[in-house]
């Protein structure tokens, strides 16, 4: 019997996470070096400032998440976008030592902060993952999901690397439904945050950082649209679960 073939985007078609913010970047090219140079740069001050700015919830939520997605003892990972590691550091705690755990990032900055014993850790992006097809029983993605250049290609390669069965997490902020609410959250990321970092971090890039966090959560395409790209790539089980009206948990399975 042959095997069903793995859905791939329309040729030519790109699906961005949000328009090319001119404040940063005008095109691709200087997107991606974009990307490197922030992340590269402001590695070291990542995980002081999110502990800060989560008030010390963070590994708390993110093993939540995980549990609510079904990853379990024994499951082959790979966490996309891996940066530090947070995500992943509460994903090796739940799948124990007879799991796996694969690290993906584009930045070196942020791999060589990733300091978890048993992580194997590979450069690379989402749209050309550096793993072999069926590879992962899990497949995360922890807050990455606004940097991606192809959310179809990226979709389309998640699918490639996980398992027949196997279970999909991108965790991501979103924009609140209600006027208030996002003007309340604008305000708090675009100028209490980076003010935070101006006093907490080592580098000066660490304030620009959050602001461009900001940026993109407020341009990133709509919830609606994320389940959509995940369906046309053939995930199945697609659902969104939301903590605070504002962190959104997209979880798929790879048919059978």
């Amino acid at each position: 019997m042959n095997a069903t073939p793995e859905p791939r985007p329309a040729p030519g078609h790109v699906q961005m996470p949000h328009a090319p913010l001119p404040a940063y970047y005008r095109d691709e090219a200087e997107h991606q070096r974009y990307l490197r140079r922030i992340f590269d740069e402001t590695a070291s001050d990542y995980d002081r400032i999110e502990r800060v700015l989560a008030l010390g919830t963070g590994p708390w939520y993110r093993r939540a998440a995980l549990q609510r997605a079904g990853l379990a003892a024994g499951d082959r990972v790979v966490d996309v976008g891996i940066g530090t590691g947070l995500l992943a550091r509460e994903a090796c705690a739940r799948i124990g030592a007879a799991g796996s755990l694969v690290g993906v990032d584009p930045s070196p900055g942020m791999l060589a902060q990733a300091t978890l014993p048993g992580v194997q850790l590979r450069i690379g992006r989402a749209e050309q993952l550096p793993c072999s097809d069926g590879e992962a029983d899990f497949l995360s993605m922890g807050y990455a999901f606004r940097h991606v250049s192809d959310v179809g290609q990226a979709f389309a390669e998640f699918r490639r690397v996980l398992r027949p069965g196997g279970r999909l997490l991108i965790l991501e902020i979103s924009r609140p439904e209600s006027a208030p609410a996002n003007a309340l959250l604008k305000a708090y990321m675009r100028i209490v945050v980076p003010v935070i970092a101006r006093l907490v971090a080592r580098e000066r890039a660490t304030s620009e950082l959050w602001r461009y966090y900001w940026d993109t959560i407020e341009a990133c395409i709509a919830p609606a649209q994320i389940v959509a790209a995940l369906e046309a790539a053939g995930f199945e089980a697609v659902r969104r679960h939301t903590e605070l009206g504002i962190f959104s948990e997209y979880s798929a399975v790879k048919p059978s």
